[in-house]
């Protein structure tokens, strides 16, 4: 799997999770519950993952939806 965002913004992750849903994209988003860890403060931030064969169709889902920006870098 890789990563296509990291963010602890609560209201983007679940338009992303929307997005990759309405286009059958299989996602897992990581570190959702570890605001137990860290008492809410929304420090750590959580990652959106998809398979490494639908990272293509994933990228260009966010990016024709705007969201361009908040794509990870390839390299990251």
């Amino acid at each position: 799997m890789r990563e296509i965002v990291r963010t602890n913004d609560p209201v983007l992750i679940t338009v992303i999770e929307t997005l990759l849903q309405g286009a059958c994209i299989e996602h897992v988003v990581l570190d959702q519950n570890m605001s137990v860890l860290e008492g809410s403060i929304g420090m750590l931030q959580r990652r959106v993952m998809v398979a490494d064969d639908r990272l293509v169709a994933a990228r260009k889902l966010l990016m024709d939806a705007g969201l361009g920006h908040e794509l990870r870098n390839d390299g990251e």
